[in-house]
């Protein structure tokens, strides 16, 4: 198996921290989104949408971190991040949703347009799309925080795929225009999160292949 990674890419640690945690060892091809490896149209024929991570396992080009991320658990038999009873299953997949569609989507986009885009593409924000970021946390950040009261993870009593996808942008919770004063469960988990070795192993390493961050 090989994985297309952008070092410091959110989704690509994302998938890396699973890695770490099944102890996969894989081949990593680095990209660089400046130099316009994602545009190019090898990677093109790999993944049309142009994003990262994409696994390529013989035949298969699996493109979206959190089903590359199932398909990777489901290499290790009787691993716990993505166990084989059903109702827990149930239970990661919801939460892999919900981050996609409303969570992250919000935080993700708010950290894109506040800290991606002036300091690394040299762009203002647009305004009226981070006031709607902004809209949606108040809206959704109450309902993690709510589900982390008296719990240390979002299913069961261990670590699982829905913690490492709902986690995954934390690298961006202390510079985006969010306040997160009243979400005490939240700051808690995020700090879990980077106390978990798995995780922090991912960090951004900037010598690797001479790849800049992004």
């Amino acid at each position: 198996m090989k994985l297309f990674y952008v070092n410091g890419s959110p989704n690509c640690r994302k998938v890396h921290a699973v890695l770490n945690h099944l102890g996969l060892q894989i081949d990593i091809e680095y990209l660089d989104f400046f130099d316009g490896d994602l545009a190019s149209a090898e990677f093109g024929e790999i993944n049309p949408n142009r994003m990262v991570p994409v696994l390529v396992d013989g035949d298969l080009n699996l493109w979206e971190s959190n089903a590359i991320n199932q398909y990777l658990a489901d290499q290790v038999p009787g691993n716990t991040l993505f166990p084989w009873d059903q109702k827990s299953r149930a239970d990661i997949v919801r939460w892999l949703c919900w981050e996609l569609a409303h969570y992250n989507q919000a935080l993700g986009t708010l950290s894109f347009e506040t800290v991606a885009k002036p300091n690394f593409l040299g762009q203002e924000p647009n305004q009226p799309l981070v006031g709607w970021c902004i809209e949606r946390l108040n809206l959704y950040a109450p309902v993690l925080e709510t589900h982390l009261q008296e719990r240390d993870y979002l299913v069961g009593d261990g670590l699982t795929l829905a913690d490492y996808a709902v986690a995954h942008v934390e690298m961006f919770v202390d510079a985006v225009p969010f306040d997160w004063t009243d979400y005490p469960n939240i700051t808690a988990y995020y700090q879990r999160m980077r106390d978990n070795p798995h995780w922090a192993n991912t960090a951004v390493k900037p010598e690797v292949m001479g790849r800049r961050p992004f």
